[in-house]
């Protein structure tokens, strides 16, 4: 590692807010320190009956974001990178102009798409080919959609750029294509690492349209003369990172072995394991595993859990309704609240984008049979007992299906924070909790740039930096018994549900 100090910055968007971060790595300490100069929410717009991101709303927080880097100081960055959550994406006309604000991933215009694809073109060979989890709202849906339903828009586009890519052709004028977040598109070929033409002319999409990937850590141009007049800043170089927000958190996992299982713990719940090839078999399909591209030639193995969504969309309906407990306080009402009587499969295709969750967790535990809960707290008690039993569940899948017994589970991202729901997954796991860093995914946008630029050697190194940076709390499994009694009933529960 050179030593010297080196500032760069890191646009950090999940689904339900965004993030600038400034880190600065200190070599001769062995450190890296992290400022958060700007937060921002990040709120979906329906309009009609469809519901969109607002990108250029985004647009506009991420230059508030390197106005206040120079606010704050920083005169001194050397780059920038941003990542993002998956599966979105924009279009171009030919000129370079935006067609139509992009559609939210939960937004209901591919509903019934995936089944018509994979009747055309077959599980098995789909899943061969790309390696990837079935979800209803992937690329390769949204675009059949669009096909069915707004087909001048596809005749019209250019250039196919997922989110980072987008923002960052608004920042550098710039159009490119990065790996990571291509390899969720269910369009990328997951051996030959290519777009997958035969599947894009099967599906009758303009392939003219994807880019070839590059990989993590390349530069792909500076900030514009316009942005830069605009905003009075330097041209500040702009690299590509593991762009997928999960592919930056896996990058963060501090862990002390190369094998290990990771929980990046969000709005979504990415439960896995790195791996140096895809895991294409037919246990991975019937399991409905998914497989990504990470940074370095590395393979996400992993499991999309509906995660904090949960009771993210209970607060925003009882806020609805007039009541303003915060989360915390949520989790303090589910504490004292009896445990195991009532479960959820959070992954049930109704809890996608429900008009109103507690009626929806509640109508769940009266069709499966179950005591209904009442109160907000016997809701978020059922919604986090069942997700640490998910996670149980699909750890152990992990296991087999990579062949490796983990000791314990690390835990990185905001969801870190709900100390209950770490220990819960203790619990319902029996092993150790590794708990930590919090900013999993602007730290592994951060220490990829710095490999990038030099200052770093490679992966490990950048793991072991985070490691002696940021604390990692430990929590040790406690009520083997009730816990293992609360797996079964939850097992029983979730066999009646819709997920296939």
């Amino acid at each position: 590692m050179v030593s010297t100090s080196s500032a760069v910055l890191a646009f950090d968007l999940g689904a339900s807010s965004g993030r600038a971060i400034v880190g600065r790595l200190d070599s001769e300490a062995g450190r890296i320190t992290i400022e958060e100069v700007h937060r921002f929410s990040n709120d979906p717009v329906q309009v009609g009956n469809h519901l969109h991101w607002d990108i250029l709303r985004l647009l506009h927080e991420l230059k508030q974001g390197i106005l206040q880097t120079k606010h704050h100081g920083y005169s001194d960055i050397e780059s920038l990178a941003i990542d993002s959550w998956a599966v979105d994406f924009g279009l171009l006309a030919s000129n370079g102009e935006l067609l139509g604000n992009p559609y939210h991933y939960r937004d209901h215009h591919t509903d019934g798409i995936m089944d018509k694809v994979i009747d055309g073109i077959g599980r098995e060979e789909l899943y061969a080919a790309t390696g990837l989890q079935f979800l209803q709202f992937n690329s390769i849906f949204q675009l059949v959609a669009l096909k069915e339903n707004n087909p001048e828009l596809l005749d019209r586009a250019a250039t196919f750029l997922m989110i980072p890519d987008l923002l960052r052709y608004f920042l550098t004028g710039e159009k490119h294509s990065e790996y990571t977040n291509a390899t969720t598109t269910q369009l990328y070929n997951a051996t030959s690492l290519t777009w997958d033409a035969s599947l894009i002319e099967q599906l009758g999409l303009p392939g003219q349209i994807f880019l070839p990937p590059v990989a993590s850590g390349t530069q792909v141009g500076a900030l514009s003369p316009a942005i830069c007049e605009e905003l009075d800043v330097p041209s500040i170089p702009v690299y590509t990172v593991g762009e997928h927000d999960t592919a930056s958190a896996v990058v963060a996992v501090p862990a002390l072995d190369d094998n290990f299982a990771f929980l990046s713990c969000g709005t979504w719940s990415l439960l896995g394991t790195e791996t140096s090839a895809p895991v294409l078999t037919e246990q991975a399909l019937a399991w409905n595993f998914t497989n990504e591209g990470g940074v370095y030639g590395t393979n996400r193995l992993l499991k999309n859990i509906m995660g904090l969504w949960l009771i993210q969309e209970c607060k925003r309906t009882w806020e609805k309704e007039g009541k303003t407990a915060s989360f915390a306080e949520l989790v303090k009402q589910a504490e004292v609240v009896k445990p195991f009587q009532f479960f959820i499969d959070p992954d049930d295709d109704m809890f996608l984008n429900p008009a109103h969750m507690p009626k929806q967790i509640q109508q769940f535990c009266r069709d499966t049979g179950q005591t209904v809960p009442q109160t907000d707290g016997e809701i978020v008690r059922c919604i986090m007992e069942s997700l640490a039993l998910k996670y149980r569940f699909i750890l152990e899948r992990t296991e087999q299906l990579s062949g490796t017994t983990y000791r314990g589970l690390h835990i990185v991202g905001g969801g870190i924070q709900n100390e209950l729901l770490c220990q819960f997954t203790s619990n319902a796991t029996q092993r150790e909790v590794w708990a930590g860093p919090v900013e999993g995914s602007a730290l592994g946008n951060l220490v990829v740039q710095w490999i990038a630029l030099g200052y770093i050697a490679n992966l490990r190194e950048a793991r072991k930096l985070i490691r002696n940076s940021f604390p990692v709390k430990t929590y040790q499994p406690e009520d083997g018994a009730g816990w293992q009694a609360a797996y079964a009933s939850f097992c029983l529960v979730a066999s009646r549900s819709t997920v296939k």
